[in-house]
């Protein structure tokens, strides 16, 4: 199962345990992390709080950069609305959930609809983009989320304009199983959203890890790195990046679903704009281009650090009474995309394969940058 890493042993023929170790983190890593998360509620108290809800959010982020990397990592076509499939998911399942409208269904129910309707509304964005590349499709998908985002806005007697749906009703809302009442659970106790966050990040790396390795996931990088070649080889582009697009938006829309329930609203249409896709996009080049723990650790480090860092350090600056008068210049979040600009400098000038990358990415970047 380890491969090579088990091929270093030592004059007795023994693998040293130092080595052991490295081999199975290298290997396992995704298990070690699940374990070690799943874990983390038990022993840190602040998980239960407001904590809990800011890695919730970073879950549902690492769920939609994934997302993300089917398109720009394994296949190489620059999307630049990943924000607008986010949304669509979102407000599709706060339409099939929230108690002004007949449907009323269950979270699970709701998500599965609108992950299937959100895979074709990729598909309906795909197919006339097919002959499109690098920055004429990223066009295409920017003007897509804007269209999107203004649509959200207007459609006011559907979507609730810039108030957006709510309250949108926690998962196991009216189950009741061994006397607790899931719903309440779920809107109680932020912990509740944390395990299933991450159960479905889980699932998500899981497929990932199979898609990469599949018939369809060699194919992507076929095309990513030689359209023609791969059609001479019998591989259609043409269903390929339907289905990056078709798997790409699926799970934007898992996220978004996570996200409406998680907030229990679809928080209004501008949240879902051309700054959210950047960010995604920046957490993916920076982590590594077709990398699934890259990708991981770029969500980790550029939303992590605006969504749990910064607070901490703008309260921190409020209790120190640093900055009394509230100036923006004096405040850590007021400089955080500076910061975000610098970092992004920094690794693809030092480390253009990004910080995690996938063996293939770095070799052919190793190889162009001698």
């Amino acid at each position: 199962m380890m491969g090579r890493n088990w091929q270093k042993t030592d004059a007795t023929g023994a693998m040293p345990v130092r080595a052991l170790v490295a081999a199975f983190l290298r290997e396992r890593w995704d298990l070690v992390a699940l374990v070690l998360l799943a874990l983390a509620p038990l022993v840190i108290p602040a998980l239960g709080g407001a904590l809990g809800g800011q890695v919730t959010t970073l879950f549902i982020y690492c769920i939609l950069a994934l997302g993300l990397n089917v398109m720009v990592g394994y296949t190489g076509l620059v999307h630049l609305g990943i924000a607008a499939f986010f949304g669509i998911g979102a407000y599709l399942c706060a339409i099939l959930t929230v108690p002004m409208y007949p449907f009323q269904m269950r979270f699970v129910t709701a998500a599965l609809v609108s992950v299937l309707a959100t895979a074709g509304v990729g598909l309906a964005l795909g197919a006339p983009t097919l002959r499109l590349r690098g920055d004429y499709l990223a066009i295409v998908t920017l003007g897509f989320g804007e269209v999107v985002k203004v649509t959200l806005r207007n459609l006011e007697q559907i979507t609730g304009g810039m108030k957006g749906l709510n309250p949108v009703p926690p998962p196991g809302a009216g189950l009741v199983v061994g006397g607790l009442d899931l719903g309440r659970a779920f809107a109680v106790d932020p912990r509740w959203f944390y395990y299933l966050t991450l159960l479905a990040l889980a699932g998500v790396v899981v497929a990932m890890r199979r898609l990469e390795n599949s018939r369809l996931g060699r194919a992507w990088v076929a095309v990513r790195e030689d359209e023609l070649a791969a059609a001479a080889m019998g591989i259609s582009a043409t269903r390929v990046k339907l289905s990056a697009f078709a798997m790409s938006s699926a799970v934007a829309a898992l996220a978004g679903c996570l996200y409406a329930a998680s907030l229990s609203t679809t928080a209004d249409p501008n949240a879902y704009d051309f700054n959210r896709s950047i960010m995604v996009l920046c957490a993916v080049i920076l982590g590594g281009l077709g990398s699934i723990p890259g990708t991981l650790l770029g969500v980790a480090l550029l939303v992590g650090f605006d969504t749990v860092l910064a607070p901490w350090a703008d309260s921190w600056i409020q209790q120190m009474e640093v900055n009394p008068s509230g100036s923006s210049l004096l405040s850590f979040s007021g400089w955080r995309l500076a910061i975000f600009g610098l970092a992004l400098v920094l690794v693809m000038r030092y480390r253009p394969e990004g910080l995690i990358p996938s063996r293939r990415m770095a070799a052919e970047l190793h190889k162009a940058h001698p």
